[in-house]
């Protein structure tokens, strides 16, 4: 039997939602989650994590953060990940070379950490008075927290903690640094055909084009490793299962069955953030329901067509609109749209929907009456 796109979309929906264990057994079925700071109405990594955690609450990511076994990084993008996959990663060299100078104060701040066990950036400022410095988008920064986050990148410090939202550092088990022993070719392949998998684990189906994207975005969590992404990529592209559907090559992992009967999306109405697996790659989201989702926080307001943060709306196996959801004065107001104009005639899902709505409030901790 031939391959269909009904096939990939009960796939791509069923095989990411799946059914609501652990935190600490969610991530690392995902096997990362990405995060962003902007809350409307909760963070990225909540909205994610919300629909495959028992109990879920806003901020339970941030609150339980320094007893799990995860670290802050970068990977295809920033965001939550095993241990055993971050360190796949280190060590980390940086595209831009530290001076000898900015090695000793790092050092300077390696010594100071240890001293403390943990740190807040004003700390650290306000001990060694680094200064201030212009950021990347043309800003004044303190030079501190410059420092820091070079060392976090570089595998120096790792993310203790938020204090309010800003993150803390201590001491990594193992701190690592850029002239430390290299790795190998073949432990270089190793662990890039490794984090491939992540990708694809968590991606999965995906586009050949949206395969060749996020494998470029991992150059931002192995920057050292960049001549041997390509290659990466070719031994991929052969391991994994592909097939051609409707004139575009999917692919997906080698012990999968896309037109097994075991994926079968389930009754619930779910409004994902627009960081989602399920409708992160645009390409992918366009070719599975026929219509083009834009995540417009940064467009400016007189162009947005969606909403400032739309979140897809899911049914079943299919994304049907979105909704812009908000919290004024404790009490969930959303604004609903539709592809197709108006909601489905179907009281299942107007049932599902309401479901929904409740479950966000719980998950916000406001009043559910």
């Amino acid at each position: 039997m031939p391959i269909t796109l009904d096939h990939l979309r009960r796939y791509a929906v069923a095989r990411t939602l799946f059914k609501p264990t652990t935190l600490m057994r969610a991530i690392n079925k995902l096997g990362f989650v990405q995060a962003d700071p902007i809350r409307a109405p909760a963070r990225a990594q909540d909205l994610t994590l919300r629909h495959r955690v028992i109990g879920y609450r806003a901020g339970e990511l941030e609150r339980r953060y320094p007893r799990l076994a995860l670290e802050e990084d970068f990977f295809v993008n920033y965001g939550f990940l095993p241990r055993a996959h971050h360190a796949l990663m280190h060590p980390r060299s940086a595209q831009q070379a530290w001076t000898e100078a900015r090695w000793k104060q790092a050092q300077a701040v390696c010594e100071f950490v240890a001293e403390r066990g943990v740190v807040h950036p004003r700390e650290v400022d306000a001990h060694f008075a680094h200064g201030k410095t212009t950021n990347w988008f043309g800003g004044s920064s303190n030079a501190s927290t410059q420092l820091l986050d070079g060392m976090h990148y570089r595998g120096l410090l790792r993310v203790a903690g938020r204090a309010s939202g800003t993150r803390t550092y201590a001491l990594p088990e193992d701190a690592v640094r850029e002239d430390a022993a290299p790795v190998d070719k073949a432990g270089i392949d190793a662990r890039l055909d490794a984090l491939i998998d992540v990708i694809v684990h968590k991606y999965a189906p995906l586009p050949d084009a949206s395969l060749g994207q996020l494998v470029a975005h991992l150059g931002r969590g192995v920057p050292q490793w960049n001549a041997a992404r390509k290659p990466a990529l070719l031994r991929a592209r052969q391991r994994l299962q592909r097939s051609r559907v409707d004139g575009v090559e999917w692919l997906w992992p080698a012990n999968e069955r896309t037109q097994s009967r075991r994926w079968k999306p389930d009754e619930q109405v779910r409004l994902l953030t627009p960081f989602d697996p399920v409708v992160w790659d645009r390409r992918r989201f366009e070719l599975l329901w026929g219509w083009a989702y834009r995540f417009e926080a940064y467009t400016p307001a007189p162009k947005r067509k969606l909403g400032y943060y739309a979140l897809p709306l899911l049914w079943r196996d299919r994304v049907i609109g979105w909704g812009n959801l908000s919290v004024v004065e404790g009490v969930l107001h959303s604004q609903l749209h539709y592809v197709d104009g108006r909601p489905p005639r179907d009281a299942r899902f107007d049932e599902a929907l309401d479901a929904e709505l409740l479950r966000m409030r719980v998950f916000l901790g406001l009043e559910t009456k």
